[in-house]
């Protein structure tokens, strides 16, 4: 049998709705999760139930309310998190978002922006510490929204003059020559989700003085040919769309007092030949570089709509189960594959 245990978290003087969300939404995640008794009171929460339950709530809520002290509300999406990584027995890896632990705070954006994982926070602990930082996997993992943030941040703090938003031009099935208007609104369409996030963190009007200033330049991969970047920080998006070649052309751009973030997605690639991909082959060329630092992230780090992670996984198993089986035979003429 196994043995119980009654347990009480005091929250002092945090209001419990940041905490428990709209409505205990994020109170019935918990209680749909594990079978322990949880009851909030006020400023109290009763935890009775399996002992080995109970502490691994303990740890859970002990996560949370430091995401709440930070002066954050607590999400859904912040609440399924560290259940996940307390089930994986990765809990005491949370310890190191919290407090004086977790990286130094963005500085002067419009809204608080922390990392909400453990790999996202090791991303812009890195991107703190190193020149030249490479982050790789599925979208939606604020690859980069946390860059652009940093970006900003040091723009603010005086630690660097420009930031420099780049992105490959890669054709997505269609001739850039055949698309309506000039050449930056052929290419504006690359370029929007960089316009997006700069304008989520800074107000509009803001954005359009230091993209008309150039203290921001957002450009094709192809422009920064022939410059040297001083006192900059370069985001190179869509990494997984370059050649070797390209990446090395930006990275030996770098001036003084510059910086490097490299994001990508290593299962997207669009170029004809995925293998050329220079996502790929930097990760051989550069490993082991002091000051230059690569940061993994998976499923679990998908911080947009909660089903967005288990859809990333059924097509990472579905893909996986293609390969063991090889291709599918082509469809009969006049019908399809039985």
């Amino acid at each position: 049998m196994n043995e119980q245990s009654t347990r009480r978290i005091q929250l002092g003087q945090l209001p419990p709705v940041n905490l428990f969300g709209q409505n205990d939404a994020n109170l019935r995640i918990i209680r749909d999760t594990f079978g322990t008794r949880v009851v909030a009171r006020g400023n109290e929460i009763l935890l009775e139930g399996p002992t080995t339950e109970v502490e691994k709530l303990q740890e859970i809520f002990d996560h949370l309310i430091s995401v709440a002290e930070q002066g954050r509300w607590v999400s859904p999406s912040d609440v399924r998190y560290a259940v996940r990584m307390v089930r994986d027995e990765n809990g005491h890896q949370l310890e190191s978002m919290n407090g004086t632990e977790g990286p130094r705070p963005f500085h002067g954006l419009r809204k608080n922006i922390a990392p909400k994982t453990v790999h996202q926070t090791a991303y812009v602990r890195a991107m703190e510490e190193c020149d030249i930082v490479f982050s790789i996997g599925p979208a939606g993992t604020g690859k980069t929204y946390l860059a652009m943030a940093a970006a900003l941040s040091a723009l603010n703090r005086r630690e660097i003059e420009r930031i420099q938003l780049v992105r490959p031009a890669v054709e997505a099935g269609e001739s850039l020559g055949y698309l309506p208007g000039d050449f930056t609104e052929k290419v504006a369409p690359y370029l929007r989700p960089l316009y997006d996030a700069l304008n989520d963190m800074i107000p509009v009007e803001r954005v359009q003085k230091l993209l008309d200033n150039g203290t921001i330049e957002v450009a094709p991969l192809a422009y920064m040919r022939g410059r040297t970047l001083n006192s900059s920080m370069v985001i190179l998006d869509e990494a997984q769309n370059t050649t070797l070649p390209q990446m090395k052309m930006l990275l030996t751009r770098l001036g003084h007092n510059s910086k490097a973030v490299i994001t990508g997605d290593d299962t997207q690639i669009d170029l004809v030949r995925p293998d050329e991909s220079g996502l790929l082959k930097i990760q051989r060329v550069l490993r082991g570089i002091e000051g230059v630092r690569f940061v993994r992230f998976g499923d679990e780090d998908v911080v947009r709509h909660h089903l967005v992670q288990e859809i990333i996984q059924a097509f990472d198993d579905y893909d996986g189960r293609t390969e063991r089986r090889g291709p599918s035979p082509p469809a009969p003429e006049g019908g399809e594959a039985k």
